[in-house]
């Protein structure tokens, strides 16, 4: 026993008021709860503090402890203020801040990222990759409903082959964009090919652009080091509408011997290649599909984010958004129907401004203390709060965007179960009750000879019709 009272500090002895002192620097934590850092903090007994010893003193300890509590919240409330550094505020009475949202918002404008898309890019990227390293010709068709974002996937993949070939040392392909919806003939897009493949190419009046492609590819081997073409042809609906034989001649011309053509069509119709091209698929040449699936509730409400990101200040409150972005994905998943809602949400709050602003300044009492009332006019606009898209414009503007949803789902139609939906009212209009397939093939048959479409056959007919009675069945629901 007495060989432990031995190893005893001095300071216990000598100090007989340390306990106290103890005491003390307990009761202190009550001045630790009063202090502005709100979390609860684990009071260490100074003993266990990193810089004490059994013979430090105990006014250093008590210095030390509480430097190590003001570290250690220092730290998390200065990242958390670092990271929730909110946005200014919206003014959409400011001109050039109205411009920027509107600008952000429009259809045209392209995003700086493309997403949600990531993974029909690089099917398409590798496609072409392929084509180029190989010096192959190839075909690809993307399908998919409108406003899914296929034409700006493909400038995406296009910024991304260019930058991979001058990486991998091979020759940049030359580009050919083509929107089929502006050619005066569809079989304009030959000229367009051939001035693109040869430039300074004079075609005489007795062979047609196509023959000279056909002859190019087909009997001359092409110089060493000539450039691929990448043939890019959007809306190619417009070729199958006014005329089958031009299609088909467009993707033969992938499979001549010597061709370097790399040609990727843009269309709507997901069968089109089934139907269109059964001849290709004869000759095993059928393009590759890419399908771009209509837009999920979360991928719409990211795209939306990425476009208002760059924007300093807050726009829509996010309930808005969501409300959008689920309403849109239900209907259809078109990309650009949302960004028409947005911006229709966006000018009724520019309208209800201008509405308040108008009463105001048109009252008698302001009239009479028109001074008085101009000085206070802006006091006056913020009271109302109206600095940012709510819910109550959304719901609005998606009134007015789907008044029916039975109307806009006929219009998102294919065109032949369309013409098919007319063919059955122009049936059924004299008070017949039923009919049989037959009798609908022939009334769809004439409103396809009027409207100069090719028809399609009768099995694929009965097949349009049991599509269209699902759907009639989901509405009655």
């Amino acid at each position: 026993m007495p060989a432990i009272m031995a190893v005893k500090p001095d300071s216990a002895r000598s100090n007989p008021d340390s306990t106290p002192q103890k005491r003390r620097l307990r009761s202190d934590t009550t001045a630790a709860q009063d202090s502005p850092i709100s979390t609860p903090v684990k009071w260490k007994s100074p003993r266990t503090c990193t810089t004490s010893s059994p013979k430090t003193p105990i006014s250093r300890v008590e210095r030390d402890c509480s430097e190590n509590i003001t570290k250690s919240h220092k730290s998390p409330i200065k990242k958390l203020s670092d990271s929730l550094t909110p946005k200014q505020k919206w003014n959409p009475l400011d001109s050039e801040q109205m411009k920027a949202v509107k600008e952000a918002m429009h259809v045209s404008t392209a995003p700086p990222n493309i997403v949600c898309r990531e993974g029909e890019q690089k099917r398409v990227l590798e496609f072409c990759q392929a084509c180029v390293e190989q010096e192959k010709a190839g075909s690809l068709y993307v399908c998919g409903c409108p406003g899914t974002g296929k034409s700006l996937s493909m400038e995406k993949v296009k910024q991304l082959l260019f930058h991979w070939a001058s990486e991998a040392g091979h020759q940049q392909p030359n580009v050919l964009t083509i929107n089929c919806t502006s050619l005066a003939k569809t079989s304009d897009i030959f000229g367009k090919i051939l001035g693109e493949s040869q430039p300074r190419k004079k075609v005489n009046g007795a062979t047609s652009p196509l023959q000279h492609l056909q002859n190019l590819y087909s009997q001359k081997p092409q110089p060493s080091g000539t450039k691929m073409m990448l043939i890019i042809a959007d809306e190619l609906d417009y070729l199958i509408t006014k005329d089958r034989a031009v299609l088909h001649d467009l993707f033969m011309l992938t499979t001549f011997p010597f061709s370097r053509c790399i040609l990727i069509g843009i269309a709507n119709a997901i069968d089109l290649a089934d139907r269109f091209l059964p001849k290709l698929q004869s000759l095993n040449c059928k393009p590759m599909v890419v399908t771009f699936r209509a837009y999920s509730k979360d991928q719409i409400l990211k795209i939306l984010h990425e476009r208002l990101m760059d924007l300093p200040y807050t726009v829509f409150q996010p309930q808005a958004l969501e409300l959008c972005a689920r309403k849109v994905a239900a209907a259809s998943g078109d990309m650009r129907k949302a960004l028409c809602v947005c911006r229709s949400a966006i000018e009724m709050v520019e309208a209800e401004l201008r509405e308040s602003s108008r009463n105001f300044s048109s009252s008698i009492v302001e009239k009479a203390f028109l001074e008085q009332q101009r000085a206070t006019a802006p006091d006056v606009l913020e009271k109302q709060e109206i600095d940012v898209v709510r819910l109550d414009h959304m719901v609005v503007a998606l009134s007015k965007t789907y008044k029916s949803p039975i109307v806009d789902t006929i219009q998102s139609l294919p065109q032949h179960q369309q013409i098919l939906l007319c063919s059955a009212v122009k049936l059924f209009r004299g008070g017949k009750k039923d009919t049989t397939v037959g009798e609908l093939n022939k009334f769809y048959m004439e409103i396809c000879k009027s409207a100069l479409i090719p028809p399609v056959g009768i099995l694929e007919l009965s097949s349009i019709c049991r599509v269209l009675s699902d759907q009639c069945r989901g509405f009655s629901n």
